[in-house]
């Protein structure tokens, strides 16, 4: 999200009006000349408007990938962890949209130049009437800090049911208010790897890695739920309370998800931009659906049945899998970038089972290693970038993220702690920190 358009009203307003005027100087009428650039004037306010509504209700979607997150985490825990991660939804969200109107949107956009960050301070809103530019301020805060809050919410699904509740939050602080904004100014603010030529559209690498990243460093940190894995090196499901949550929460995601990548052509006032906004939207769509099918197909294959969790993730795999070049493949390549993200999900997800890394949703395959994936397969579509400087971008990006996010989680551990005790774990953690169970009628207290 480079903003090419900015200024474009500004400067093109300029051009005609000097045209316009050189034109009576030349003994046209002048009443010709004040037609011109009034006409102009309304083309240029058309403009403004149709960009601003673009980030808003884009904008909007983008944030009702919260409620996606939410009911997909409420689905994939057990009973007895579901209001837990429902309250920490809702708090990421809240913490992202304080923290990045305070530091995060400066210091990702304002005065990078080339740079490594940008400055500190908060982020000050125009008023109507002192609002230059080619769309509102306040549209274009909203649009990039929804944005911020989905990097949070990954983290949250990876480390369910076993981490306390205030370290998640003071984590989450420095996610949404330092670590997403820097790596965000090296590329979308026009830092050093916007000047290398890293192309990242919408956020394979920039949003859904770097929340993968984190997740990593957070469950190497923190360990395995009790139970899971075997001293023998064995594998114990834990299903989830709801498959039902869990659908839900991915169509809310995949409706969200054309606010994500449509919104990022950043501009609707024209043709040429709207043709691109629908581009988009179908290549999305298109990514999303192969990846369900490659899912299915290969789950069947190898383990003789269709696995829902792993179609679902499928399809998320596939979004973001697109979301680093949703507009310049062809149908035939959006399928095939989203399917190979549905097959990343069936092999990646044994793979860390195996490791013994335990990520409650899945988080880890469909948002840090599809992002991986979607980011260096720019190059197969866009022809103005390379391989090789998007491995530096994605490289550069996950060791900072990385190293950054593991110290932190082992300052916590060290000092307040991360993990609940061992009872409180048995007992759910809706019980044990938040004092209100889900599903208190009907849900027996599960003890695995």
């Amino acid at each position: 999200m480079n903003y090419p358009t900015r200024q474009s009203t500004i400067v093109g307003a300029a051009a005609v009006t000097l045209l316009a005027f050189a034109g009576v100087a030349f003994g046209q009428d002048a009443e010709v000349a004040e037609e011109v650039v009034s006409e102009f004037a309304i083309a240029a306010d058309t403009a403004y408007i149709f960009n601003t509504l673009l980030f808003l209700v884009m904008g909007f979607l983008v944030m009702w990938m919260a409620a996606g997150f939410a009911m997909l985490e409420a689905g994939m825990v057990r009973s007895k962890n579901v209001s837990m991660q429902c309250t920490k939804n809702v708090a990421l969200y809240a913490t992202a949209g304080l923290m990045y109107w305070l530091i995060g949107y400066n210091l990702m956009y304002d005065g990078v130049d080339g740079g490594f960050i940008g400055t500190l301070g908060w982020k000050v809103i125009p008023p109507p009437d002192a609002d230059p530019g080619s769309y509102a301020a306040a549209s274009d805060w909203f649009f990039q800090m929804v944005f911020c809050a989905t990097t949070a919410s990954i983290v949250s699904g990876t480390l369910a049911e076993r981490i306390k509740l205030w370290p998640f939050m003071l984590f989450t602080v420095v996610l949404t208010g330092l670590i997403y904004p820097i790596t965000g100014a090296w590329q979308w603010g026009q830092g050093w790897l916007y000047a290398m030529g890293f192309s990242d559209f919408a956020g394979s690498t920039l949003v859904h890695s770097v929340g993968g990243w984190a997740a990593l460093a957070g469950a190497l940190v923190l360990g395995a739920r009790k139970g899971k894995f075997g001293p023998d090196g064995s594998i114990h499901p834990m299903p989830g309370s709801s498959m039902p949550l869990v659908t839900l929460g991915t169509f809310i995601l995949w409706l969200g998800w054309f606010g994500f990548n449509g919104g990022s052509q950043l501009a609707l006032g024209s043709m040429e931009n709207a043709s691109s906004v629908a581009r988009i939207f179908v290549n999305t769509n298109t990514a999303a659906a192969a990846g369900v099918i490659t899912a299915m197909v290969l789950t069947q294959l190898l383990y003789k049945k269709v696995d829902i969790t792993m179609v679902l993730n499928g399809a998320l795999a596939g979004l973001v899998s697109i979301t680093a070049e949703p507009l310049m493949p062809s149908l035939p390549w959006a399928a095939i970038i989203g399917g190979i993200g549905g097959i990343i999900v069936v092999i990646v997800v044994p793979i860390l089972d195996r490791m013994k890394i335990d990520d409650v949703v899945g988080a880890i395959p469909v948002h840090l290693v599809a992002g991986i994936w979607g980011t260096i397969a720019v190059p197969i579509t866009n022809p103005g970038t390379s391989f090789g400087t998007q491995f530096v971008g994605i490289v550069s990006i996950g060791a900072f993220v990385f190293i950054v996010s593991l110290i932190l989680w082992l300052i916590l551990k060290a000092t307040m702690g991360i993990r609940v005790s061992e009872e409180q774990e048995v007992m759910g953690l809706d019980k044990a920190e938040i004092g209100i169970e889900a599903y208190p009628d009907f849900a027996p207290n599960q003890t695995g």
